[in-house]
Order: C-alpha cells, then structure tokens, then sequence
C-alpha cells in the first residue's frame, strides 16, 4: 500500500511539474508576441480599435521598442546622442526626428519627463525655424523668444515646453516613422 501511495505521488508531481513547464512556456510565447506587434489606431476613429494590415505585409505594425499612435511609430530613446547623431540614428531606422504638428498629434508626450530632441532647427537659408523635412515651423504650437539662437537645436517636452541648447549636446531623442499602409487604407498613397 505505502509502494503504491509513492508512485502515485511522484506520477501526480510529474504531471503538476510538465503543466507547470509548458503553462511558463505558453505564457512566454503570448507575452513575446504580445510587446512585439504593437497595433496602431486609426487617426478618425474615436474608440481605440486595431487596423488590420495589408495581407502579407506586417507593415501596420511598429518594430520592436517603437510606440504605434496614429499612422506613426515613435522611438523614445534611453540613450542620449548630439542633435546630428539624433538626425542620423533616426534616418537609420527609415524615420526622422519628431515633428510636432499639432498638440494632439501624441498625447502620451505629457508623461515624458526629460527634454528630447525634435526635428526642428534653424535654417540659414530662409532664416527661420524650419521641421527637419523642411516644412515652415508653426507658432501656434509653442512660442518661440526671439532671444534664441539660430546656432542651437531646440529641444521639447510637454506640455510646451522649449529648450533652445547647443546642438553638441548629448541629449535624449524621439524618432518617428509614417507608415504607409495606413495611406493607403486612407485611401492615399
């Protein structure tokens, strides 16, 4: 009776122990997939729903470490870089520097708690503050002192709040991407 009480016992354990493995297992595998595919919402909706991507193309979706919102992923760095180092680092990943359009453009901005580089500087040739894609600078968005100088990069935090700093400095960034499958479900491009 004590034999048969043992085995029971240990083939009770082993079978808790591989539901236990194979639960960790899956559990691992959903949190993977799940911080991976960051969905995107839709810039007309009003309710947070998921843009289903083109069929075969996984491009509604943001790489690894960028935040979806919009037709756009948004890299927030943890490294700080030059403003140039920022500019090219951001080209790597096929994206540019931040361009603030508009204040709502990204609401999650307001719980940011450093200063980051954005993609606005100043432009010798036209003499004004221009976006890194050469779009004209608006200052509805935030104002800007006249005591700036031309020489330095600006730097942003919410809620409009400018710093004006010599571009040499290591500071943190915010890359951002468009994605194009959200024109054409837009019916753009």
């Amino acid at each position: 009776m004590a034999v048969f009480q043992r085995t029971l016992w240990r083939l009770t354990s082993g079978v808790l122990g591989v539901t236990c493995l194979v639960l960790m297992a899956t559990l691992g595998i959903l949190l993977k997939n799940a911080f991976t595919k960051q969905s995107i919402l839709p810039t007309s909706s009003p309710a947070p729903t998921t843009m289903e991507p083109q069929e075969g193309s996984g491009c509604c979706f943001c790489q690894e470490k960028w935040i979806g919102y919009q037709c756009n992923c948004y890299f927030i760095s943890n490294e700080k870089k030059t403003w140039a180092e920022s500019r090219d680092f951001c080209a790597s990943q096929n994206s540019t520097l931040f361009q603030l359009k508009n204040m709502d453009e990204l609401p999650f901005i307001k719980y940011l708690r450093n200063f980051y580089w954005i993609g606005l500087a100043y432009s010798d040739k036209h003499h004004a503050w221009m976006w890194e894609d050469g779009s004209a600078f608006s200052k509805d968005l935030f104002p800007l002192t006249k005591d700036l100088y031309p020489g330095n990069c600006i730097m942003f935090n919410a809620p409009k709040t400018v710093l004006n700093v010599p571009c040499t400095d290591e500071k943190f960034y915010i890359c951002e991407q468009l994605l194009r499958c959200c024109l054409v479900q837009k019916g753009g491009q």
